[in-house]
């Protein structure tokens, strides 16, 4: 059974397939749907959903059209969250390679790195990197990258530790073959599928992460986001609840598909676990 008809076979998994494409197609649209900016001041402030025309999500505090902010916003939050989980990647795999391939003092010096960074509470110590280095895009993506990759390497020294053994890897060893072509030819291929399952998942908590830190004030202040909407709102939720609400629910909606798909890609990619459950 090849892999597209493993993963049709979750229903949740196509449900949050097409929740995550209808959310990529309004960050594609977003400059043709709503081509002036976000920031702009259309119309008085609180106007509330579906009360004027043209304004179908209502304005917000400072009379901004909160439909224009939440097309613009998903292509900032769904960036963020791409480039900081390939960061992550691009820092765990390695390490967790080279961790589970090698053993011995290589090893315990780096996973005795990584459990440093595992020994502090992810968003606190999210918060304190983005405080250090100023809000921004930049210091947002590189202070979620900075939590997330320690599971990445973990779960890719567990991969290498289980497969370096293997009758292939031995036999790519009495040909000759140098580590640098054993670990990317012979044993990174075969750690894929958790780690793209994982990946699925890190996309969304980052998504999580960037809201929080906005929710907080610390998000970049130039740049429109789910999680800077409902920061700029939280001082006016009695008042105003949908400046809160509507982004909340496009966070919801996002992560909750983006949580599916992952569960749909590790039945797809690891069927007999799917048939044990």
């Amino acid at each position: 059974m090849s892999f597209f008809r493993r993963f049709a076979q979750n229903r949740g998994a196509l449900v949050g397939l097409i929740i995550l494409a209808l959310v990529v197609l309004l960050a594609v649209l977003a400059p043709f749907l709503y081509p002036d900016s976000p920031w702009r001041m259309v119309q008085r402030p609180f106007l509330a959903p579906g009360e004027m025309a043209g304004f179908p999500l209502g304005t917000d505090t400072m009379g901004r059209d909160v439909a224009a902010g939440l097309a613009h916003g998903a292509w900032v939050s769904l960036l963020i969250g791409l480039i900081s989980t390939v960061v992550a990647l691009a820092i765990g795999v390695p390490l967790g390679a080279l961790a589970g391939y090698f053993g011995g003092k290589i090893d315990d010096a780096l996973m005795r790195f990584t459990e440093f960074f595992q020994t502090i509470p992810n968003f606190a110590l999210a918060i304190v990197l983005v405080a250090i280095l100023q809000p921004s895009t930049t210091s947002i993506v590189a202070a979620i990258a900075i939590v997330s990759w320690p599971p990445v390497a973990r779960l890719v020294r567990g991969e290498f530790l289980s497969l370096k053994h293997r009758e292939y890897v031995e036999a790519a060893r009495l040909v000759g073959q140098t580590h640098r072509d054993i670990i990317l030819k012979q044993i990174l291929p075969n750690t894929l599928s958790p780690v793209i399952v994982l990946a699925s998942l890190m996309v969304a908590t980052a998504i999580l992460l960037e809201s929080s830190l906005s929710f907080l004030g610390l998000g970049d202040p130039d740049t429109m986001s789910w999680g800077y909407m409902i920061g700029a709102a939280r001082t006016v939720m009695r008042q105003a609840w949908w400046l809160s609400v509507i982004p909340g629910v496009a966070i919801l909606l996002t992560v909750l598909a983006l949580n599916l798909v992952g569960e749909g890609l590790d039945d797809a990619l690891n069927p007999q676990l799917a048939r044990q459950r």
